[in-house]
């Protein structure tokens, strides 16, 4: 297991940095998409690249945090809430994809999430493989996946902050 458990951190920055490069110049290129799909783009209004990269830094801490620990004191509940974290990258990746598919043109994040989906496919079930999955494990991998999904939330706070504090974002 211990094998796998760097490749988390690793995946997400490889695939964030696409975000963090791609976004800033995506959204200044294409204002019809603020126009053209409202509730999608709305988290996006003022973009700043600095307040994106602070909530990607955000989102970084747990992936990493979870990480470490998970390898420097191995056991069965830091192995849990990592493949959990491992599963919403997961579904991070499909919902790149999904949302490039909805808005029909090519957005920031598809390269490394077509990328990424089958290594970080292949990743979860050779863990899978190395885990037990009774009540208390399934627990914790939802328990990690809906944790994600609230910081997620969280990182979208911290990146319209510094939005605000840098001002001069992508604007409609």
């Amino acid at each position: 297991m211990k094998e796998y458990l760097l490749l988390l951190p690793i995946i997400f920055i490889f695939h964030d940095m696409e975000e963090i490069i791609g976004f800033g110049w995506f959204f200044r290129r294409n204002p019809e998409l603020f126009r053209r799909h409202p509730r999608l783009t709305a988290t996006y209004r003022g973009f700043t690249n600095e307040g994106f990269a602070a909530a990607v830094y955000e989102e970084f801490i747990p992936f990493f945090g979870v990480t470490l620990l998970a390898y420097y004191f191995p056991g069965r509940v830091l192995y849990a809430l990592w493949f959990g974290m491992m599963l919403s990258l997961t579904g991070h990746f499909i919902a790149h994809i999904g949302i490039c598919a909805y808005v029909g043109k090519f957005i920031p994040s598809l390269i490394t999430s077509l990328i990424c989906l089958p290594v970080s496919a292949v990743i979860l079930v050779k863990t899978s493989a190395l885990m037990t999955f009774d009540a208390l494990t399934v627990s914790l991998n939802v328990m990690a996946v809906l944790a994600m999904m609230l910081n997620m939330k969280l990182a979208h706070g911290v990146m319209h902050l510094c939005n605000r504090r840098f001002g001069s974002g992508t604007e409609e």
